[in-house]
């Protein structure tokens, strides 16, 4: 039987909840991710507290309010971004055992929730990070005002909606791979971040990779790949 929104997290967790992976990170080197959103609160903390009676480290995406309040009583080593709707327990990577930089840049303030995912995934799994927020190229001085922080990157991540041309922007400045995150930010022609998405595969500039859109998390986690290497 489904577990009902809100209800009692079971002792065990039944196979038509979920499965845990538990041997993830070592075929790949990081663990299991919970994409939350689908999931009824308690199927969604029942997971996450099976990772941890598992001593997994948790980085939970896409997680309601409602979730994260049933997990920060239950965890008081967890943390809750609000704006990214992440949610984490644990550490994969200790703060000092980072390396290297992923600098997430952004079109406007309203593309901050998808970088947020994104910054979080680098850092969770082992990334230093830098986030520099609104510097759009309808203000095209903001961008060039920031370059010098962004050219420290080993990587970085521009998120941008409207018509996405952020990313063909930075990647003709920097000398570094640039992950381009689509939005779903703009007016009804912008289609939801279609818009974005196209622009940026069709973009001129060479060494981009798209993720989809709004996809802070494979964003984030294709940075660290690269970053840490």
């Amino acid at each position: 039987m489904e577990p009902k929104q809100g209800g009692t997290v079971p002792n065990s967790l039944p196979e038509d909840v979920a499965v845990i992976d538990s041997g993830r990170s070592g075929r790949t080197g990081y663990p299991e991710v919970v994409y939350c959103r689908g999931k009824t609160t308690a199927q969604a903390e029942a997971i996450i507290v099976r990772m941890r009676e598992e001593q997994i480290p948790v980085l939970g995406t896409r997680t309601r309010p409602a979730l994260a309040k049933r997990i920060l009583a239950r965890f008081p080593d967890a943390e809750y971004d609000t704006l990214g709707q992440t949610l984490t327990i644990g550490r994969f990577c200790a703060p000092e055992d980072r390396r290297g930089l992923v600098v997430v840049v952004t079109a406007g303030t309203s593309d901050l929730p998808a970088a947020r995912e994104a910054a979080v995934t680098a850092e969770f799994f082992g990334s230093n990070i830098a986030l520099i927020n609104d510097v759009g190229v309808a203000g095209i001085h903001r961008l060039f005002a920031r370059l010098p922080e962004i050219r420290k990157a080993r990587v970085v991540i521009a998120a941008a909606g409207m018509e996405g041309a952020l990313a063909g922007v930075i990647a003709g400045l920097v000398s570094v791979p640039v992950i381009a995150l689509p939005t779903s930010i703009g007016y009804g022609a912008s289609f939801g971040g279609l818009s974005a998405l196209l622009g940026m595969l069709n973009s001129c500039a060479p060494g981009i990779s798209v993720v989809n859109i709004d996809n802070g998390f494979g964003a984030g986690y294709q940075a660290n790949l690269i970053n840490r290497r």
